[in-house]
């Protein structure tokens, strides 16, 4: 705040909050709801978890399903590092469902280092991007009211993949899909982004599923959705 130049006040009209309320996050520790903080967050321009360390926590799942590991309010309360971890624990195969996710690349530049060791090790991995021409994608930077900030963020995204289209067992593909759910799959385990309506990816919540030995669960139904929009998609040396 000191090296923005923010007062207690002036943060408080911005994230529309009681200047008392930052008053107390700043001197006494206390922790906003998270809808706040990430917006004060994104006000000074800092991690919501560097500020507030205690947002990273995840709910314990308590559903029926017995495939459901924990469940995310946003994507935000998961560190890069998780994502990370999913996918180095795979064996045999590995698949990526988003329009951009550059956050992977951006904090972890070693990523596309881990893929290549993953398929060196025996995985498949298959990347499915958003193509940036897609109706679908610029009708969802509009949604999220990023304007044409998803369409740049899927030709970054491709950039950064690039190198790996000629990486045996490594393929590459965008896709002009709606996407109503970002999936990251190491062989039996899925983060699922679920996406709402208005609302940026990384605020929407995050399913951790891990698939059951009986199959035909929830986990299954996003391996389904994954394999047809890869269907739909085409390789990248396409374009």
């Amino acid at each position: 705040m000191a090296a923005g130049g923010w007062t207690h006040a002036t943060l408080a009209k911005e994230v529309e909050v009681d200047p008392k309320s930052v008053e107390r996050w700043v001197n006494r520790g206390r922790t906003p709801r998270r809808a706040t903080a990430v917006l004060a967050a994104e006000t000074l321009g800092e991690d919501v978890h560097a500020l507030w360390p205690a947002l990273r926590q995840s709910r314990p799942a308590r559903a029926v399903s017995p495939e459901l590991v924990a469940l995310h309010d946003q994507r935000a309360d998961v560190p890069t590092s998780a994502f990370v971890d999913l996918l180095t624990q795979a064996s045999e195969q590995i698949d990526v469902l988003v329009y951009a996710a550059v956050f992977l690349h951006e904090a972890y530049p070693r990523f596309n280092d881990l893929l290549r060791e993953r398929a060196a090790a025996g995985c498949t991995i298959r990347i499915a991007i958003g193509d940036a021409d897609s109706p679908n994608v610029q009708q969802r930077g509009k949604e999220e009211k990023f304007g044409h900030g998803i369409e740049s963020r899927c030709r970054l995204a491709l950039m950064h993949y690039r190198p790996l289209i000629d990486t045996p067992d490594i393929e590459v593909r965008t896709h002009g899909t709606t996407l109503y759910n970002s999936i990251y799959r190491a062989d039996d385990q899925m983060f699922v982004n679920a996406h709402v309506w208005g609302v940026n990816a990384y605020g929407s919540p995050v399913w951790h599923l891990r698939r059951s030995e009986e199959g035909g669960g929830m986990f299954d139904t996003y391996a389904d959705s994954f394999n047809a929009v890869w269907a739909t998609a085409a390789p990248i040396e396409e374009h």
